[in-house]
């Protein structure tokens, strides 16, 4: 069936895309623009909220880290003035603790990168689990779970690296070195 020209012009349901790393956000932005979206595009919060009062999105999709700041306050933004808005998850650095407090705070979905737009699309409606999913072969490493207990005390300290490498009696030099690496496999 082909579209007649008001349906071909009739943009589709908006979605905010908020990614500090600009090279993937004009990615995402072409691949979901591909796939119908309106996409509104912020590359940090103040931007992204400025967006969100102007369009009222049906879909957010919020990279966890946006500089210092976390893409969790956005997501908490968001369903508290738009409830019925579709929110998921984007991360490069995954942890139990961020997916945990992502689905408690009104977030869909948790992704981690990298990930394709069809997977990304797919999250933004999906509202069950899946119970078939495969648990691990192997418990978690020293190291995972090490990131893993950082990742949750800092969580406990909204972000706060000081009061998080006090907690953990470690210099806070050193827990930002440790932040700034990607998280280890399990």
């Amino acid at each position: 069936m082909v579209p007649t020209l008001e349906q071909a012009h009739t943009p589709g349901p908006t979605l905010l895309l908020v990614e500090d790393d600009q090279v993937l956000r004009q990615v995402l932005t072409r691949a979901l623009e591909g796939r119908g979206y309106e996409v509104l595009a912020a590359g940090n919060l103040p931007e992204a909220k400025r967006l969100a009062r102007q369009q009222h999105p049906a879909f957010a999709v919020v990279d966890l880290r946006l500089g210092d700041e976390s893409g969790l306050e956005l997501v908490v933004h968001l369903t508290r003035r738009y409830p019925e808005v579709r929110a998921v998850i984007l991360t490069a650095y995954a942890s139990i603790a961020t997916a945990v407090e992502a689905i408690k705070l009104g977030a869909k979905h948790y992704l981690t990168k990298p990930v394709d737009a069809d997977e990304l699309v797919a999250a933004l409606y999906r509202d069950q689990g899946d119970p078939g999913i495969d648990p691990p072969e192997q418990p978690c490493s020293v190291r995972r779970l090490e990131w893993e207990h950082i990742q949750r005390v800092l969580q406990q300290c909204r972000g706060n690296v000081s009061e998080t490498a006090r907690k953990l009696g470690m210099h806070r030099r050193t827990l930002q070195r440790k932040l700034r690496k990607r998280p280890v496999r399990h």
